[in-house]
């Protein structure tokens, strides 16, 4: 198996260390292809207006190779596909990131969107985070990760094409794992308008965020709450079928406008 994991935390990330050690003697090959600092909430962006920069990591002789960018999460696995990796891989895995990437959040993750380059390009994909800000201990989320991916290698096939795997593990002791669906998930006081030394304002993203399905167990967000793991199944199509049966009932010849 030839594995080829990204981040958004930057390729020296706990997560991604934890990671790569937990899988190494699971697979053939892995590669690394992680940015050079932290790329949070970058969705799905990629870099067009300058030159992309890719140096070597180095790794203790092995199965591993590497490589660090100073681009976006959704870059390296662009440059990995489609330049650097010599060979297609079998998978790949975005994480472990520092933090939840739950609900509606996926829209702005780093994590989920590179994973889901990888899912774009017709490799299987899935996305992994601890879901907390205070306890970076990426242990259990890895060897749940270890467990994970023979199936789903073995089950592929079976999956929607289209389909990655969003993962979310709480801190501590899971109570179980969840099948479950993406939650609403908005923010209070989302932004924040300060005043610099110069007289200048200026604005930090943040808020509190809130959960518009409450601890719904059946959302990511509400599994999360109540101490389980959470999978969530996400497709990168993002038509809405039922609306386009409805559009075609409005009084109007679409054909015709």
């Amino acid at each position: 198996m030839r594995l080829l994991l990204t981040n958004d935390d930057g390729i020296f990330a706990a997560g991604l260390e934890t990671l790569r050690n937990t899988l190494a003697d699971l697979a053939e090959t892995i590669y690394i292809i992680a940015p050079d600092r932290e790329r949070s909430a970058t969705g799905h962006s990629i870099t067009v207006h300058r030159p992309i920069r890719v140096r070597e990591a180095c790794y203790n002789p092995g199965n591993c190779r590497g490589w660090i960018v100073d681009g976006t999460p959704v870059d390296c696995v662009k440059l990995g596909l489609e330049s650097l990796l010599p060979e297609t891989p079998d998978m790949v895995i975005s994480g472990i990131n520092f933090g939840p990437n739950l609900g509606t959040d996926v829209l702005y993750s780093g994590t989920v969107s590179a994973a889901m380059e990888g899912l774009i390009n017709g490799v299987p994909a899935l996305a992994v985070s601890l879901a907390s800000h205070c306890e970076p201990s990426f242990e259990y989320a890895a060897k749940f990760v270890r467990r994970l991916v023979p199936l789903l290698v073995r089950y592929r096939d079976t999956l929607v094409a289209g389909t990655l795997l969003n993962i979310n593990v709480p801190p501590g002791k899971p109570a179980g794992c969840k099948i479950t669906r993406l939650g609403n998930l908005r923010y209070a006081d989302a932004v924040t308008q300060r005043t610099d030394p110069r007289g200048r304002d200026y604005y930090w993203m943040a808020g509190k965020p809130f959960s518009l399905d409450g601890d719904d167990p059946n959302t990511d967000i509400g599994a999360i709450r109540g101490g389980f793991i959470s999978i969530s199944p996400v497709q990168f199509d993002l038509t809405d079928y039922r609306a386009m049966e409805v559009l075609k009932d409005w009084p109007i010849d679409w054909e015709k406008c």
